[in-house]
């Protein structure tokens, strides 16, 4: 029997919420599964990812093939990294030691998404400043100058109108 981890949707429409089960490829998206091993949730934010480490790994031994998705999932929690290094044959005090490695740099890089988060959103403000300042100052000074010529005008096509009407009757 061909295992597959893959997502099943929960939830109700427009708010997805998703299972990760171990489930036997032909069997429907939604439809049976063999045994729940987490969930996956797109909308809180952040995304929420909850895995039960060592029944994702037992799978992943019994040879079950992840979709794209959950394989994405399983990386995001260290779980793919784990599984390469237990097939590797390392010895746990070594895999214990690459984990921890890992950590740092995924600690590391939030720290530098977050950096960025911050420095993207001064600079949104500061533009926004920017554009708000001259926007009104120029409003303040312009339509006393538009109403004048837009009286005029409407008042000099109407009467241009109504001309035109009188020597198309004659």
């Amino acid at each position: 029997m061909a295992v597959k981890l893959r997502l099943r949707r929960m939830g109700r429409k427009k708010r997805p919420f998703y299972r990760i089960v171990a489930a036997d490829a032909r069997a429907p998206r939604d439809g049976r599964f063999i045994e729940e091993i987490g969930y996956y949730n797109p909308i809180a934010d952040p995304a929420v990812i909850e895995v039960k480490e060592e029944r994702a790994l037992y799978w992943l031994q019994q040879g079950a093939i992840p979709t794209d998705t959950v394989k994405s999932l399983l990386r995001k929690k260290g779980i793919i990294l784990k599984f390469d290094l237990l097939k590797k044959g390392l010895p746990p005090e070594k895999i214990e030691e690459e984990l921890k490695k890992w950590e740092v740099l995924q600690i590391e890089r939030a720290k530098r998404e977050e950096a960025k988060r911050a420095q993207a959103a001064k600079a949104a403000a500061k533009k926004e400043e920017k554009v708000e300042a001259p926007q009104e100052a120029e409003p303040a000074e312009t339509p006393a100058e538009e109403e004048t010529p837009e009286k005029n005008e409407t008042q000099g096509t109407e009467a241009s109108s109504e001309e035109n009407t009188k020597e198309e009757q004659n």
